[in-house]
């Protein structure tokens, strides 16, 4: 081996070479010789050493060796001990290599190793360097210093240095002075020379470089480290006084030089300059100061970048420079801190104030010396300012315990920004004080062996806000709402109460008086809020000031006040106030004696009438919230407390008209239908109920003497109440339907919805492209005359055609149409000489066979009606005018020799005489135009065969032509042998007429283009008229064509537009499906390639066709399945359309006229074509930046694991692939402290696809693990944040698509920023529609792609106008980004509050003064889950989202600031609607509920034996509205309009009645469960989580026992409750049996039991299959029989799963368990009522019939309890014991029950009541015992409960399941079952049924 001796020697010390092959196998996890990427995270500097090797090792391998020698003893120096994690195996597998390389290597320059590594760095400098620099790009030449700076390290090692040569030496030299201008770049690079790439020569750019290098006039500063080295520009400047990283310097630097080369373009627009104008500077300032200054404003501070310290000398722009870059930098080195703005405003606040001393030489406040800034190191920032506040930050985090703990007990990102809206956070000082109360935390735990993550002490308070797990935050939030809809209900009582009941009631005397007893009920109402308002703050009182607690206690005082004074004013006129009666009849008392309480109701109405004034003008309203004067702070004090956040969000007066007369109309709907239909039929049965008297009950009852039935009143009131509450979701879907499908319809939408519709405005959609997609040049010239009109037509037809062929072959390249297809859809590049337009030949197809048939038939000698009947067809007068004009230019380019190109021209001459003179049917005959049709068809297909055979090519091409020629003269022309007399053949020459021919004409590609296009006008029949027939390419078109009609901005020329970056975060989700992966068979035997050849059949034929021929058809066939997933390989292609539009539309924008004409494609010869190129490219990378970023990709690259290793290699093909591609990731390394211990470091970096490998280019040191403190997703996206570009910010998820056309509108969306809206405000966020691309896989993917749709279409756009309440829902949004990276972010991070992240950032963006919109006209593709289990889990998790959004401040501020109308949308569109899917639960409960109370005690039989009463009729009408929510039809209406809006109403109503046939009730009605369920669960107890749902296209079977474990809790359990009251119901009522209304309640309640427990297993494939039956079944007793333990996986055993359904409970709080328990009392009215129903009780109503109850219940407890003890002590060792003690025990029953039966008179009807009445008693004993887990393993009865529960399991999975084997024996269900769950796929031909019976066709598999 090499030594650094320069001698030949053994390598390591014999002892480490021997104890580290002992300790270790050889290690190289890929084999495959790139060990550069496989380097253990400790040893990281030694990858580039290898990376070298690897690149040298085909030019020199002994140098290769040399160099993988000096990693191998570097890294045994940094860890002699091998301790890091994986640096023992690494170093194994090094020194084999060495060892083995050392033997195989020999010098090849000279004759030992110093020699030859010397040689070898002298040719490499000499060729690569001396002759390169000045050739070489700069990525290459930044790749070859690096090689060169690695190797002279490896030749300092091996040679003395005493023999280093002086050319080695001179050479090293020059290689460290330049590698700095050779760094890898991100977009500019900077420093480079040489060769200066097209970005670098823009005048923009360099104007603001020159900016920005601006240092002459800067005070000199410290520099830690090179002293002498000089400060190159403002950045660097800053960093030597505050000590940033250079990693974060570098990607600030290239930041700041593109924002502001971007702006600067924008404001100057064409020419070129040299200084960078400070309008730009200024705009820029303001933009992202624009927080700050209102933050310093806020707190009373002038702010520094207005400072009157300022010297009116200094230079005003490089001032404002230095404070964006200050910024910038701040940002980009804060980590997690970024989610605290104001935080980032207090740091830069102080950093500026030093800056500002560090230039002007301020005297320092308490020395009294100027300031001067002292060296600092390159980390100085991150460690003293960064890491404390990280550190905060993560002890908070510990205190969450992974989402398990209590919001109150910790602070959130939310609660530690907040501190910094308070002046005390100035207490914090600068440099910060680390002992001040910020810093100060709890204690962390000094015992030796405690974990880290224990944090004690006394916790700090929460700030402003707390989130108390309650429902009654939904009333706090929205309590002006609430209240309403109280009084309103309230005065609806009392109005109908009245007499009749009738409206004109209202203006009776008595019923005046009673209606102003709501002011008591408002008043109490208030009093409510007042009280929950010090409640749910309690936590945050010791962070609050002092006059915000005197505000929450003076609210309080006062409404007490009302309280009090009201009912004591009000009663003095109400005489004897007792009875329900008596109080509803007399209510208001004498008039005259009002006076008071009429004065005082003025009085309290004056804040009311103030209000409503201000909500009248808005803009007053908003002006006085945003004010900082201190005197209207002060008059705003009561009504809204001061806050940052939230203030002067009031629209304008025109939007608040529209959304006012939105809500007023919907409310008086409401209300009427309230009224009429909920309130008053049951008004006149309540009195007669309440005067009713009922003596005898059917049960032993408490309160025999409780007056009016009010018990029965509150059953009857009770769902009406709830129905009340909950109706108003309905109206609003109807409403918000009729006017969605309004707006929709007056922006165009639909108008060209089919390929007929598209045909017939083809016409003009060239105009309305080159209208809104082609921007007008400023300079472009007037057209003066006709030429110049005709010229400027036809360079934009030629525009057009460029962008169409681009979006057609994006088609073809996706294999959406085939070859022909493509031709026919294509324009010609070119713009040739054809005096018509040149139309896509699918637009003529069989236009000229018809012109044909036409002419042939034609008797008539008349031209003019022939032409006449031509030309009516524009399309027909266009083909044949083209076909003449191209087979004219086709045979004169043919004919070689003169005279037979005199013959055509003659005959082409008399065609266009005898046209003009009409005579051309006196001088040709028509029917001879057919045998001519047929032979030029002939001739155009010998054209296009390939040359092959060159004499029998040209005889064939000769033979037709001259047949040709020969019909044209002898046939068709009468007179034709005159022209053939006139040009006479030579007797001596030997060739005959048309036979001299260029026969190299196709080869030419306008020539070939030419061939093609007039084959196909010859040749294409109707069929044509269909193309394409691919439904997603359809629809594309029709939706592209469309849009060109819709309203969008104008497009800007590429220079100006807006720059922007797309950030996709990802994970560990499917990137590239493997060959394996393709081929493998699922348990049905079914591979990813089969399936999706049946799914898409015709896109695999398009596939076929494409790839024929192709090398690599492996790769390619990846790629195909790959883009048909929901796969990052898919996002990745469909994002990086837009540098392909960009590069077209600068091409368009900056090219010549005959360079348009040439076409897009063609053009790339000459230098200036050449230069254009570049400048496209050029031009994309100033505009456009993709990020993705790829958490674990540096733990992925390490891994040795395959699949890990798979991810890695295809994320670093898509950046080879895609060079612009930038992928950002987290690397965690090991580092050793001074006391030799590891620990971890972990860094932000991004990197870009080089040569082979990855090429880092930043490297940014972070305080911590950034995912650690919030939400995995919002931290992945906040960590590569940094690293994108641009003024706007497109956020897009990895199962997102993009489209080329769709690519190109994106200049135009993002001039909507620019738009002024109502209220002078300009968008921050714009919404942009998507197009679900995963509807077609099954009928619950249809269902999910038809409802998502339909929300992010019709429901956004209500949202956005006229509602105003659009957020962010999803991500194809575009964000403003300079005013959302100063705020705080493109999402909320903090655990799981936060856990919805993507509405958080729209809360974040409204609340902080920005503006929402939506925009129609362009969208973006995006896949959902497709699966019933996918679909659950994902509605689980949104359901999850919101019960804490209902918990958040976000939602309380909105709710309490947005004015009335803007509240009552915000609550229904978001959290509101959740609330209301669970009350619609609830509803069906409560009525059954109180059913089953009147039905068991008698009362209903009492009450319906009067005839008078009618109560039920008018409560099931009622209840009928519930049935309308409960059934999915509130979903159903949205979709509808939607689709009627753009496929037409005939299309939405054959879906709907088709998606009902498929049973999407059925699905709707499952997932109001869930909804229901998760978000109640989440408001009681918690337990928030992300739910990974998987986004695999296969459709597989479910397991019946994973159904079980997903559904059992929310849904199986409530199916049976319902299910069982209803059998209560209808056994043991006896009322109305004939009503059609109560048959609809009950069907449509026991259609939601069925769907509840059956819904899973209908819409699971192979649900019914016998054979998988019987597998589920075999599955279902392993599952159940299995113990559970540590370690053991839910999935497989019961005991596991039941102990993790009750993490909930194990966490809730005291008042959690104390709800959990009250809601479990429920289950003992069974057994209360039905006892006293049983035969054996004989009617009695004594208490002793239910305590004997109790007895035999628990005899029955104690019995399964024998069993259970006897089970565990005798069942193994002593089997008699345990068989004997069965055998008494069964002995002892069967007596029993045969004493029952003879003597006690019991029956069979009542063993099943008795199922029926203990069953839900058990029910409740283990819903308490879990609820009360602690107390009762304390007293030892566990285990008995699990038992007992494990019991119950088995029965609810036999109930369950029998229905489901009793199905599974009749094989036509399973048949049926498959049709109904893939009709769709039936509808496009395919066999799903061969699919999931597995029947493969090995045949049709392709190779690979």
């Amino acid at each position: 081996m090499a030594s650094t001796s320069g001698t030949k020697d053994v390598g390591p010390p014999r002892s480490l070479s021997r104890r580290m092959t002992r300790t270790s196998t050889m290690y190289d996890p890929n084999g495959d010789g790139v060990d550069s990427e496989l380097v253990p995270s400790s040893l990281a500097s030694i990858a580039p050493i290898l990376r070298v090797a690897n690149e040298i090792e085909e030019d020199n391998e002994r140098v290769a060796y040399l160099c993988r020698f000096h990693a191998f003893e570097k890294a045994h120096r940094m860890d002699p001990k091998s301790n890091g994690r994986g640096v023992r195996q690494f170093k194994t597998y090094l020194l084999h290599r060495l060892q083995k390389d050392d033997e195989r290597t020999k010098p090849q320059l000279a004759t030992n190793d110093p020699k030859e590594i010397q040689k070898f760095y002298q040719n490499f400098y000499e060729k690569n360097i001396k002759e390169g620099q000045y050739t070489k790009k700069p990525e290459e030449m930044a790749k070859i210093y690096q090689i060169a700076t690695v190797l002279y390290d490896v030749l300092r090692t091996v040679v003395n240095s005493d023999k280093i040569e002086a050319k080695t030496e001179e050479y090293a030299q020059d290689v460290e002075e330049n590698r700095e201008q050779y760094a890898h770049y991100n977009i500019l690079p900077l420093y480079t020379v040489g060769i200066k790439p097209a970005i670098m020569a823009l005048p923009e750019v360099k104007a603001a470089l020159q900016a920005v290098r601006k240092v002459d006039n800067l005070p000199p500063v410290r520099r830690a480290g090179d002293r002498s080295k000089p400060v190159n520009d403002i950045l660097e400047w800053l960093s030597s006084i505050f000590g940033f990283q250079k990693g974060n310097v570098a990607n600030q630097r290239e930041h700041l030089v593109l924002l502001l080369a971007n702006i600067d373009r924008r404001l100057k627009g064409s020419g070129d300059y040299e200084q960078l104008g400070s309008a730009s500077v200024k705009q820029l300032l303001d933009k992202t100061f624009r927080n700050y200054v209102s933050w310093c404003h806020y707190l009373h501070r002038t702010p520094i970048i207005d400072s009157p310290k300022v010297t009116a000398n200094a230079d005003k722009q490089q001032l404002h420079l230095l404070y964006i870059a200050l910024y910038f930098l701040i940002w980009g080195e804060a980590s997690n801190v970024r989610f605290m703005p104001e935080c980032l405003c207090y740091i830069f606040h102080n950093m500026a104030n030093e800056m500002h001393g560090t230039l002007f030489g301020n005297v320092q406040p308490v020395s009294g010396g100027t300031y001067q800034a002292a060296p600092v190191g390159e980390e100085a920032f991150l460690h003293d300012v960064i890491t404390p506040i990280y550190e905060v930050l993560r002890k908070e985090a510990w205190r969450n315990k992974n989402g398990k703990a209590s919001h109150a007990s910790w602070r959130n990102y939310d609660d530690l920004n907040e501190y910094f809206w308070s002046d005390r956070c100035f207490k914090l000082g600068w440099p910060m004080d680390r002992k001040s109360e910020f810093f100060v935390h709890s204690k962390e735990s000094s015992r030796r062996h405690a974990r880290r993550t224990q944090v004690v002490g006394k916790k700090k308070p929460k700030t402003n806000f707390v989130e108390v797990r309650t429902f009654l935050h939904l009333y706090r939030s929205f309590d002006r709402m609430w209240i309403f809809l109280i009084l309103v209900f309230q005065a609806m009582v009392i109005v109908g109460w009245h007499e009749d009941g009738s409206i004109f009631g209202l203006f009776e005397e008595d019923v005046i008086k009673n209606l102003l007893s709501i002011f008591i009920t408002y008043a109490v109402l208030n009093f409510i809020q007042a009280t929950l308002d010090i409640i749910l703050s309690f936590n945050a009182w010791r962070s609050l000031k002092p006059t915000q607690i005197i505000r929450y206690l003076l609210k309080l005082i006062v409404s007490a006040f009302w309280v009090v004074i009201f009912p004591v004013c009000y009663s003095r006129s109400v005489p004897n106030p007792t009875g329900l009666v008596r109080f509803f009849s007399t209510l208001g008392g004498n008039w005259r004696e009002q006076t008071l309480y009429n004065y005082l109701i003025a009085i309290y109405l004056i804040p009311n009438i103030l209000a409503v004034l201000l909500f009248l003008l808005p803009p007053i309203r908003r002006h006085m919230e945003r004010s900082n004067w201190r005197i209207v702070t002060l008059l705003m004090w009561w009504a809204q407390p001061k806050l940052y956040v939230g203030r002067g969000m009031h629209e304008d007066i025109f939007s608040l008209f529209k959304y006012t007369l939105f809500w007023i109309m919907l409310l008086i709907s409401k209300f009427a239908f309230s009224y009429y239909v909920e309130i008053l039929p049951l008004i006149g049965p309540t009195k007669l109920i309440m005067q009713m008297t009922v003596s005898n009950y059917e049960w032993h009852e408490f309160f025999p003497n409780v007056t009016h039935n009010i018990g029965v009143v509150i059953a009857i009131w009770a769902p009406i109440v709830m129905v009340y509450f909950m109706d108003t979701q309905i109206w609003y879907a109807i409403y918000a339907t009729i006017i969605g499908g309004i707006y929709g319809a007056f922006s165009h939408l639909g108008e060209i919805r089919t390929l007929r519709m598209l045909r017939s405005r083809f016409d003009s959609v060239p105009s309305a492209f080159n209208e809104r997609l082609v921007p007008v040049h400023k300079d472009e010239p007037l057209r003066n005359n006709r030429n110049d009109n005709n010229l400027w037509v036809r360079k934009n037809i030629a525009k057009f055609s460029q962008v169409w062929n681009e979006f057609i072959y994006s088609l073809r390249m996706e294999d959406l149409i085939n070859n022909r297809e493509r031709d026919l859809l294509l324009v010609p590049y070119r713009v040739s000489d054809v005096p018509v337009v040149q139309w896509p030949p699918f637009l003529l197809a069989s236009k000229i066979p018809i012109a044909l048939d036409l002419a042939k038939d034609y008797k008539v000698k008349e031209d003019a009606d022939l032409i006449r009947k031509i030309n009516s067809d524009d399309y027909m007068r266009s083909a044949v005018i083209e076909c003449y004009t191209t087979l004219k230019e086709i045979l004169l380019g043919l004919f070689v020799d003169k005279r037979d190109s005199s013959i055509l021209k003659e005959i082409c001459e008399e065609v266009e005489t005898s046209i003009a003179q009409r005579t051309f049917l006196s001088k040709f005959r028509m029917s001879e135009l057919p045998s001519l049709h047929d032979k030029l068809k002939k001739f155009l297909d010998h054209l296009q065969q390939d040359n092959n055979d060159p004499e029998k090519y040209a005889s064939q091409i000769i033979n037709v032509l001259q047949d040709i020629m020969e019909i044209i003269t002898q046939d068709v022309m009468i007179n034709g042998h005159e022209i053939l007399d006139r040009h006479p053949l030579n007797q001596n020459e030997p060739k005959e007429r048309f036979e001299d021919i260029n026969f190299r004409l196709t080869q030419v590609k306008a020539a070939e283009e030419k061939v093609v296009r007039l084959c196909l006008l010859l040749t294409v029949q109707e069929s044509a008229i269909n193309v394409p027939t691919n439904l997603d390419a359809r629809r594309r078109i029709t939706f592209f064509a469309n849009s060109l009609y819709m309203r969008m901005p104008n497009a800007p020329v590429v220079r100006n537009m807006l720059s922007f970056s797309v950030l996709t975060p990802y994970f560990k989700e499917d990137v590239l499906y493997s060959v394996e992966e393709l081929h493998e068979n699922n348990e049905d035997g079914i591979s990813i390639l089969f399936y999706l050849q049946k799914i898409y059949p015709d896109e695999w034929a398009n596939y076929e066709e494409r790839i024929k021929g192709s090398p690599n058809k492996t790769e390619e066939l990846r790629k195909w399945v790959s883009y048909r997933g929901q796969t990052l390989s898919r996002t990745v292609r469909g994002m990086m359309y837009y540098k392909t539009a960009l590069e077209l539309q600068c091409f368009l924008d900056y090219a010549k006229d005959d360079e348009i004409f040439t076409g897009f494609r063609l053009f790339n010869k000459d230098k200036h074509q050449m230069d254009l190129k570049e400048r496209e490219r050029a031009m994309a990378d100033l505009k456009f930046t993709y990020v993705v970023s790829c958490q674990i990709y540096g733990a992925q690259k390490k891994s040795s694991k395959k699949s890990d290793q798979s991810v890695y290699e295809n994320i670093l093909n898509l950046m080879l692939t895609y060079p612009s591609l930038r992928v950002a990731y987290i690397d965690e390394r090991e580092d050793t402290t001074n006391d030799d211990k590891s620990q971890k470091v972990y860094y932000s970096v991004l990197v870009k696809g080089g040569d082979r490998l990855d090429e880092e280019i930043y490297r940014i040191k972070l305080p911590g693990p950034p995912t650690a403190i919030g939400e995995g997703k919002p931290e992945n996206q906040n960590h590569a944040i940094i690293f994108t570009r641009g003024e706007a910010l497109q956020t897009i998820d990895m199962n997102q698509d993009n489209y080329f056309e769709e690519a190109f509108k994106m200049r135009n969306v993002l001039e909507e920023f620019h738009k002024v809206h109502h209220g002078q405000r300009t968008p921050t966020i714009l919404g942009l529609r998507e197009h679900i691309f995963t509807g077609s896989v099954s009928s619950l993917a249809w269902f999910m792609s038809n409802q998502e749709t339909s929300f992010v279409t019709i429901g956004q756009r209500v949202l956005a106008d006229p509602l105003r309440v659009r957020f962010h829902y999803g991500h194809p949004d575009i964000f403003d980004r300079l005013f959302h990276i100063t705020r705080g972010g493109v999402s909320k991070a903090s655990k799981t509050i936060n856990l919805s992240e993507d509405i958080f950032s729209g809360y974040n963006s409204t609340l902080r003064g920005g503006y929402v919109t939506h925009h129609e006209y362009i969208q973006v593709g995006k896949g959902r889950d497709v699966g019933m289990n996918q679909i659950s889990s994902f509605e689980a998790k949104v359901a999850n989202g919101n019960g804490e959004q209902t918990l958040s401040r976000d939602v309380y501020r909105l709710g309490r600031r947005f004015d009335f109308y803007r509240m009552f949308s915000f609550y229904f569109t978001t959290v509101g609607f959740y609330f209301s899917s669970m009350v619609t639960v609830l509803i069906v409960y409560i009525f059954l509920y109180g059913r089953m109370y009147l039905v068991l005690s008698g009362l209903e039989k009492r009450i319906i034996e009067n005839a008078t009463i009618s109560s039920n009729k008018a409560l099931e009408e009622a209840l009928a509205t519930q049935s309308v929510f409960q059934l999915g039809l509130l979903l159903v209406l949205p979709m509808v309009m939607e689709i009627g809006l753009e496929r037409g109403f005939r299309t939405a109503l054959g879906d709907f009645i088709i998606m009902q046939l498929q049973l999407a009730s059925v699905f709707f009605t499952f997932q109001l469960g869930t909804k229901a369920h998760y978000f109640g669960r989440t408001l009681l107890h918690g337990g928030s989580k992300y739910r990974a749902t998987g986004r695999g296209f296969v459709v597989f079977h479910a397991k019946f026992a994973e159904n079980y474990r997903l559904y059992s809790r929310s849904h199986f359990v409530k199916g049976l409750e319902l299910g069982i009251l209803l059998v209560i119901y209808q056994v043991y009522g006896n009322s109305y049996r004939s009503s059609n209304l109560y048959l609809f309640i009950t069907f449509s309640i026991w259609f939601l039991v069925c769907s509840w427990l059956f819904a899973p297993f209908v819409f699971n494939p192979s649900g019914f299959d016998w054979q998988k039956t019987v597998e589920d079944w075999t599955d279902w007793k392993r599952w159940m029989g299995n113990r559970g333990g540590i370690g053991i996986a839910q999935s497989e055993s019961w005991e596991s799963w039941w102990d993790g359904e009750q993490e909930h409970l194990k966490y809730t709080n005291i008042r959690g368990r104390i709800l959990e328990i009250i809601l479990s009392l429920r289950f003992f009215i069974y057994q209360y009522g039905l006892v006293y129903h049983l035969n054996i009780a004989r009617g009695s109503t004594s208490i002793l019939v239910y305590a004997l109850s109790w007895l035999v219940m628990i005899t029955a407890l104690l019995a399964l309890k024998l069993v259970s003890m006897g089970r565990r002590k005798f069942g193994t060792d002593f089997q008699l014991m345990f068989r004997i003690l069965k055998a008494l025990l069964f002995l002892g029953f069967l007596s029993i029950m045969t004493v029952l039966f003879v003597v006690c008179g019991l029956t069979i009807s009542d063993i099943f009541a008795a199922f029926l009445a203990f069953l839900p008693t058990g029910w409740a004993f283990i819903l308490i015992g879990q609820a009360c887990r602690p107390c009762v393993k304390g007293i030892g009865f566990w285990d008995s409960i699990m038992e007992l529960g494990h019991a119950y399991e088995c029965v609810m999975g036999l109930v369950v399941f029998m229905p489901i084997v009793i199905l599974s024996w009749f094989p036509f269900v399973s048949e049926f079952q498959t049709r109904l769950l893939f009709n769709q796929a039936f509808s496009r031909g395919l066999q799903i049924s061969m699919i999931l019976a597995g029947k493969k066709d090995k045949d049709n598999t392709p190779e690979t």
